[in-house]
């Protein structure tokens, strides 16, 4: 899956998936703008990527702010002359009871998984545009949904609620994109449990609710997905990297689950 002249923003990208997904582009030739509000952990991340020899820059982002996106694409424009693939990566998640979630932790739920994801789709799509528009080779937004955005599970509402309204949106962005011949195609991916940080946050709260120890809870967590293991951050950033290159050219408006079989019981 060769990225090679290929201009890449990866959301998030400092630790976690998007770790793994800056690495995985890099490694398929790309150029990376690797965009996070943590900014220490960003700026090591392109640091041991650039030490390796690929062409790989930091930008601090806030992702709920229409400003800062507007900041963040004029960086991409600027240092490698354009954009070719957006991965909309960052993303929160909280577990609480319903009745002890606020509006507030709704709206900052919602302001950074589904309007940062809109700012993100909305701006980058005019970048990618002047080269896709121009090229046989289609640029592509890649959306970070989750199984939770497929199925439910208690004690997630607003994270069910976010994580399916990317779901959707990707879909009709991909059939505006396509209806007014973009060359852009835009997919959602589906992440089971994933070994990460977030990932730890999930097995917490399963200790939390149950009386389970550590290896109990993830011993749990990884029964829920028929391989029998949690995923792992580059099984995902594999498959991002396919959305991102021209192999996948006839996908849009999909929705790519990497669960290890967690939805298909």
């Amino acid at each position: 899956m060769d990225l090679s002249g290929r201009i890449v923003l990866v959301t998030g990208g400092a630790r976690g998936i998007g770790a793994k997904v800056s690495e995985a582009v890099c490694k398929s030739g790309a150029k990376l703008v690797l965009s996070d509000i943590l900014k220490e952990e960003g700026l090591e991340k392109v640091r041991e990527l650039s030490e390796k020899g690929y062409q790989a820059s930091f930008i601090k982002h806030d992702v709920t702010s229409e400003t800062s996106w507007g900041q963040v694409i004029e960086f991409c424009s600027k240092t490698y002359n354009g954009l070719d693939v957006l991965v909309n990566n960052a993303g929160i998640y909280f577990s609480k009871p319903l009745v002890e979630i606020s509006l507030e932790d709704w709206k900052t739920m919602f302001s950074v998984n589904v309007e940062g994801v809109f700012l993100g789709t909305k701006l980058a799509s005019e970048e990618i545009k002047k080269r896709s528009m121009k090229s046989e080779i289609s640029g592509s937004i890649i959306n970070l949904s989750s199984v939770a955005g497929l199925v439910g599970a208690p004690f997630i509402g607003p994270y069910n609620a976010s994580k399916g309204a990317v779901r959707i949106f990707s879909k009709g962005c991909a059939m505006e994109f396509a209806s007014l011949g973009y060359n852009i195609r835009v997919n959602s991916v589906h992440p089971g449990v994933i070994d990460t940080n977030m990932g730890d946050e999930v097995k917490q709260h399963l200790i939390n609710q149950t009386e389970l120890n550590s290896n109990e809870a993830t011993s749990q967590l990884a029964d829920l997905h028929p391989i029998g293991r949690l995923g792992l951050p580059e099984e995902v950033a594999n498959v991002i990297v396919f959305l991102a290159s021209n192999k996948s050219s006839f996908i849009t408006g999909a929705e790519l689950v990497v669960d290890g079989g967690y939805t298909a019981r």
